[in-house]
């Protein structure tokens, strides 16, 4: 049997067909999340700022390190010179107090900075994940017990503890947005892994899989065609959700003093520098925390809606876009409206409900009376 399921060409066809079709309903799917759809064009949006920083900032004539003492008032401690920060056609939204260093240029690269060390720190997650999940899956007892021990233990550690002790440490020669998303994949990718393996066994037990065990294929050639495709949708799903904790996280270490230094501009960072500028030069600090609000908003909504598109059978935990229409295809799914102009045609649980009683026991089409004889029915 195994023998023929191997040499059938059919299911080679079947399956590029059902890859197909599996893209096209995913794509529909997320087409019809408005929310998501407008949260995939934000962060669009934001990734094409980040890449185009430079020509931004040529565009403005400004760059994001040259001091410029002039536009800052020395006598008032450093306040800049003109209404709103010293917004102007030099300087797009004003400059830094204290440095009159552009804050356009320095938000625009700080892009750069907070969005590729959140993707490189979850990219290196995922291939740390996948590696331990899959191998604990398709390794022996042994090797199974010590990597989900290894696990738990990175689950258990504290990341903002640790990453505090190796960003100290490392010297200050070796590059700070690499070490900062190196540091953070390296200590976060437990809760993945567990993901994975979970996964992965569920996996194991369907019947392709047991085919092509059958059929003589090795242990890393079933999980290379069989078992790695299938963890796609699961990966994509959590890895949209890694993004913009990730970038939460290297904000957080920023402000503390241990990410990107200076004079490499990020929105943590900035953060830092403008806690004391609040009351004077509120934009100072109201631009990069509105920067980070509305990237992990944008991405935390699109990677519910990619979850939503893999899984239609999982409601969105963000409950966006539900209102009348959605009111109106739930009652059309149970057959009658919900707001008692009509019976509908199921219970509450979505099953035809049973001609029974309260006691459970099937009533009878005959009426009963007191005394329990049967009524005839006219």
């Amino acid at each position: 049997m195994s023998e023929a399921l191997v040499a059938s060409p059919a299911p080679v066809a079947d399956t590029s067909a059902t890859g197909a079709s599996g893209a096209r309903q995913f794509w529909r799917r997320l087409r019809a999340q408005r929310a998501a759809l407008v949260a995939a064009a934000v962060v669009a949006l934001l990734v094409l700022i980040a890449l185009a920083a430079p020509l931004l900032t040529a565009i403005e004539g400004q760059d994001p390190t040259t001091y410029h003492p002039s536009l800052v008032d020395s006598a008032r401690g450093g306040v800049p010179v003109g209404a709103f920060g010293g917004i102007g056609a030099d300087h797009w939204l004003g400059v830094e107090p204290q440095t009159g260093r552009d804050l356009f240029a320095r938000l625009v690269y700080g892009a750069r900075v907070s969005l590729g060390v959140a993707l490189a720190a979850t990219l290196v997650q995922v291939l740390i994940a996948v590696v331990v999940g899959v191998s604990a899956t398709l390794g022996n007892r042994w090797v199974d017990q010590v990597l989900s021990r290894i696990t738990e233990i990175i689950v258990a550690l504290p990341l903002m503890i640790m990453s505090l002790a190796l960003l100290a440490i490392v010297p200050g020669s070796f590059p700070r947005p690499v070490l900062v998303a190196l540091v953070i994949g390296l200590i976060a990718w437990g809760t993945l892994a567990k993901i994975v393996r979970a996964q992965t066994l569920t996996l194991k037990q369907l019947d392709y899989v047991a085919a092509a065990r059958l059929s003589g294929w090795g242990t890393w050639r079933i999980a290379r065609r069989d078992l790695l495709p299938g963890l796609a949708a699961p990966l994509i799903t959590y890895s949209a959700l890694l993004v913009p904790a990730n970038i939460g996280v290297e904000a957080a270490l920023s402000f503390l003093g241990v990410g990107v230094k200076p004079p490499t501009p990020s929105w943590g960072q900035m953060l830092t520098a403008a806690d004391v500028w609040y009351q004077a030069a509120p934009q100072y600090l109201l631009l990069p925390a509105g920067a980070l609000f509305v990237t992990v908003l944008a991405l935390t909504v699109l990677g519910d809606g990619v979850r939503t598109a893999l899984d239609p059978r999982a409601a969105s935990r963000l409950r966006v876009g539900t209102g009348r229409r959605g009111e109106a295809r739930a009652d059309a799914n149970t057959g009658g409206p919900a707001d008692g102009a009509g019976l509908p045609r199921q219970g509450a649980s979505g099953t035809d409900l049973p001609h029974q009683g309260a006691s459970g026991t099937d009533l009878p089409r005959q009426g009963a009376s007191a005394d329990g004889t049967k009524e005839a029915t006219a």
